[in-house]
């Protein structure tokens, strides 16, 4: 693979890839690094690339395991939020606090699910992956992800409903 080649097939693939280890990862800095890493890794095989049916998939697992292999060195485990970027320009102040407040408890009742839930809720519905992509990424079934989507958005869904119910009954 050439380096212009390199540069119009694996360099836009940049954002997702951060978003990824981002999420997963919960550290800017150590996200960033991460993405570094992969593009050096990609590099490096990059007479082999054209082999794999999708680079971005391929992409997508190595960024998996070096997040997963900094959370198990490093037992990162902060909950803290990054940037949220809503579109609120039609929303008074009050919408606009209860949105972000909203979105705020979705991101950290996702932050509280389980590795592979988190992973898969992340690639289906933040990076609009389909199910084949997110099967190739974390080598499971199409059964297994659909379980465990399922099974993480429920959670999501009960959680928020049981705070907003709780947040009114106080009242």
């Amino acid at each position: 693979m050439t380096v212009e080649k390199f540069k119009s097939e694996v360099l836009p693939i940049k954002n997702k890839l951060y978003r990824l280890a981002n999420r997963m990862l919960n550290d800017t800095a150590e996200a960033e690094d991460t993405v570094q890493e992969v593009f050096i890794r990609l590099w490096s095989k990059k007479e082999k690339l054209e082999e794999y049916r999708s680079i971005e998939a391929f992409a997508m697992v190595i960024t998996k395991n070096l997040c997963l292999d900094k959370i198990k060195s490093l037992r990162n485990r902060t909950t803290e939020l990054k940037n949220i970027d809503i579109q609120m320009s039609e929303n008074s102040p009050y919408q606009q606090t209860k949105l972000k407040d909203t979105v705020q408890k979705i991101h950290e009742i996702i932050n509280e699910l389980p590795e592979q839930q988190k992973l898969i809720i992340h690639l289906r519905d933040i990076e609009n992956c389909d199910y084949d992509e997110i099967a190739e990424i974390t080598q499971l079934s199409l059964n297994t992800i659909r379980v465990s989507l399922s099974r993480a958005r429920k959670k999501v869904r009960d959680t928020l409903i049981k705070i907003h119910n709780y947040e009114f009954s106080s009242n």
